[in-house]
């Protein structure tokens, strides 16, 4: 079963444990007058989210589903979300509509320019390219400008059944991960290239509140130190 808890105003996390994974699965609902789902989840999750956003609004009325790049895990039952909300539209990026989502999806996607906004009612999201940073080419990650809230796909991964909220520091958390990653076939999960530190420090100046995460707690507090100390860290262990 999906767990829902709100970690932002009118932001949801929706959060999954596989076990045989040893992973959390978060998705993240956005409720105002055009609500916002980002990540979609695994196609075999589809039924308990569904039934996790039914709790907070009616499912059919998603206006926008967002993801920071094309995987499984951020947009496998896209179509499913196309197909219940009929008004609903696919957000990525320029390079993954041009490579995946506009061949992938069942209606046309909208991609967005970086620092193009998106308004959703109440809150504006800022959309930001950041090729590779999780990873992927076509990357792209939302800022919430009302609440100064970053959805930051794979960023400060953790592994593991963890709270959904923390407002202590995840970047040992994430650090602990790269380290057990490194033993096995994993071991590439992120790259880091020469423009990694100019991403992370472009998202570090947002000054975020909260930082949602795919896998693992939101931490809530001072995004900016946070990003900077995972940026040292990143450097320190894959950036070699």
């Amino acid at each position: 079963m999906a767990t829902v808890n709100e970690i932002a105003p009118d932001v949801f996390r929706i959060s999954t444990y596989i076990p045989q994974a040893g992973l959390q699965f978060n998705q993240f609902l956005v409720k105002d007058q055009e609500p916002l789902l980002f990540h979609t989840g695994l196609k075999m999750l589809f039924p308990p989210i569904r039934d996790a956003v039914a709790k907070i609004i009616s499912p059919t009325q998603l206006r926008w589903i967002a993801f920071s790049h094309f995987e499984a895990d951020e947009c496998g039952s896209l179509n499913d979300w196309l197909q219940l909300a009929p008004s609903a539209v696919a957000i990525c990026s320029i390079v993954g509509a041009t490579v995946s989502v506009g061949d992938f999806a069942i209606r046309p996607p909208r991609s967005l320019k970086h620092k193009e906004i998106l308004n959703t009612g109440k809150y504006r999201f800022r959309f930001l390219q950041t090729p590779h940073v999780p990873h992927a080419w076509d990357a792209g990650l939302m800022f919430e400008e009302v609440n100064s809230t970053l959805l930051c796909s794979d960023l400060f991964h953790q592994n593991g059944d963890v709270e959904p909220t923390t407002n202590s520091s995840v970047v040992e958390r994430m650090k602990q991960m790269f380290l057990d990653y490194q033993k096995g076939p994993l071991a590439y999960y992120m790259p880091y290239t020469k423009y990694t530190d100019k991403t992370l420090q472009e998202l570090a100046d947002l000054s975020p509140k909260a930082c949602a995460t795919m896998h693992g707690s939101t931490f809530l507090g001072d995004g900016r130190t946070a990003i900077m100390d995972m940026a040292a860290m990143m450097k320190q262990i894959i950036g070699k």
